[in-house]
Parts: structure tokens; sequence; C-alpha cells
């Protein structure tokens, strides 16, 4: 005997949104691993390092989370952070490659909207053709574009010892620093607010850098990373006032060192500080066998790509933001 009943429809799933100031340890290790499940398919991290790190230590001032979930399981993540007392609320959002192409992008994207008052900048991390056309359907407009540089650190010669890699730096001589300016190292706790200051005036104008915290700062001591040996002060030597500094970060998974934070004290800029800085950083990076140096830097800021580009920078991929037309 056969059952000729007709098949019963399959239930519709249950997508939904759920918005918090804050993840409980599990939340933030299921978006964790989802960041890594869409970064071995993307090639490069949905949500930056500033919004992995408010993933953790409870609540922000102006972070919020959206979780999507279908019948319960975690497909999507979108982090709104509304700090910038002059521009919209910024946000960045992901969803599971094994799930994507069932609206659930668009899904995130209208929550933001809607919990933003319409007011949005969305970061599009390697301006792929996919996250275009979302912003596109979800009415934002191309807003800012952010390069990622690299160059060289070596030869990269093959079969050669650690002494050999350190004497074969891309011209990277050593820097000439501008007369009365020192260079030390960064003393954890003993610099923390000097730096803070510093990089308030350097990055007055960029609102994401110029408004970080000693929590932000604690934060970025606290990773693995951190090593303050790559962290470079410029002083002026009759006072010790601290009025540039070189921040490098680097990758060890991809051997890849960066130029993490570059910043120069208005009133020191235009002698060469800038120059001598970054080049101090390199050095350091080369020394370490590192093959490669990145940074990021505004495509808009012409000056500073021109510098990097005679440095020996060219532009590897690039970050697009979109927004709300104002």
């Amino acid at each position: 005997m056969t059952d000729d009943r007709p098949a019963e429809a399959s239930p519709t799933p249950l997508r939904k949104i759920e918005t918090l100031t804050a993840l409980t340890p599990a939340q933030a290790d299921a978006v964790l691993g989802l960041l890594a499940e869409a970064a071995r398919t993307d090639g490069q991290q949905a949500v930056s390092e500033q919004g992995r790190l408010q993933l953790r230590g409870g609540a922000r001032d102006g972070v919020r989370h959206l979780l999507l979930t279908v019948d319960g399981q975690l497909v999507g993540y979108a982090q709104l952070e509304d700090t910038d007392p002059v521009e919209a609320p910024a946000a960045e959002l992901v969803v599971h490659p094994s799930r994507r192409g069932h609206g659930h992008g668009r899904a995130l994207g209208t929550a933001l909207l809607h919990e933003s008052g319409r007011r949005l900048r969305v970061w599009a991390h390697g301006g792929h053709s996919a996250a275009r056309h979302l912003a596109q359907v979800l009415g934002l407009a191309l807003f800012r574009e952010l390069r990622q540089m690299r160059r060289p650190l070596t030869d990269q010669g093959q079969g050669q010892g650690q002494d050999q890699i350190q004497d074969q730096t891309l011209d990277l001589s050593e820097p000439p620093l501008p007369e009365g300016i020192s260079v030390r190292t960064f003393v954890p706790g003993q610099d923390d607010a000097a730096w803070l200051a510093v990089n308030a005036e350097a990055f007055a104008h960029h609102p994401e850098q110029g408004s970080l915290t000693q929590r932000d700062l604690d934060d970025r001591k606290a990773q693995p990373w951190f090593d303050p040996a790559g962290f470079f002060l410029a002083v002026r030597q009759s006072d010790g006032e601290l009025v540039g500094f070189h921040w490098t970060k680097v990758h060890a998974e991809e051997r890849l060192g960066e130029v993490y934070v570059l910043g120069v004290r208005p009133g020191a800029q235009g002698g060469g500080l800038g120059k001598a800085l970054t080049t101090t950083g390199l050095r350091h990076l080369a020394r370490a066998g590192l093959p490669t140096a990145m940074l990021y830097v505004d495509a808009d800021n012409k000056a500073a790509v021109s510098v990097y580009e005679r440095l020996g920078f060219v532009t590897y991929e690039t970050d697009l933001m979109y927004r709300t037309e104002t």
C-alpha cells in the first residue's frame, strides 16, 4: 500500500533579529565563529578590529549588536556604533556564507536603518559586488574609500638566515630626525595619557581614530599582538613632550607587518617627522623578518597617499563606506 496523501509543506523558517547593548560570552563566541567562517570564504574580516574588540567586555556607550537567527541558529550579525557627535552612526554586517542569497543581509540592513533613524553609514570591506548591490537596495550612496596599501620589506630570498634577511631591507636607510627630536618606545602605564592626548589632536578630523579612550587603548594592550617594542614615540628633547608616534602591529599568521597608527601633533608637522617615524617602524618590521608591510589610508588624503607611494607602497585592496543621503 502507498500513501497518496499530498506531502505537507515545509514550515517557513523563523527569522528573528534581536538588538542588544551587550553580548554574553556565549553570544560573543558565536559571533566570532561566524566572522571566522565568513573570513575564510571572503579572504578578509567583515568587521573591523575595533568592532571585534567591542564584542566582549560588556556594554559600551553608543554600541549596539544585532543578532539575526533562523530557527534559533545565528546566521547574521551587525554592529552599530553611534559615538560621533556629527556623523551618522556607522555599521558593519555579515551573513554566514552558507546562508547568503536569502534576504538576510537586506533584513539586517533594514534593521540598521530603523535603529539609526535612517541616518546610517555602512562599511563594505573589500568592496565586493554583493555589498554594492545591497547598498543600492538599501538606498545608500558611496561616501568614502579606504585603501589598503602594501610594500615589500625584504627581497624574500629563499633558504637564508635571519641575519641575511635583516640586511636585505629595501631602501630603508636610517631616517634623519628633525633637530631636537629623539625617538623611544612606548612605556605602558607611563605614556598612556600623553599618547591619547596626541592621538586625539593628530586625528581630530578622523572620528574613529581620534575618539579612542583609555578603555580602547587597554583593549589593544591586552591583545596577544601588542608589543611596546614596536610602538615608537617621538619626543622633544628639551622637555620630553610627545610630538608624534608610529605604532606598528604584526599579523603573525600572515607574516605581515602593519603601519597600525601613525600621527604627528599639529605644529610638529611639515619637518619630515612623519616620514622619519614611518621609516623607523618599517625598519623594525623588516628586522623582525617580515616580508611585507601594509597600511590603511583614505583615498582622498592625496598628500598621505603620495608620501606612502614615494615610500614604495601600492594599493592592494579597497574598503568602501556607503551612507544614507543627507
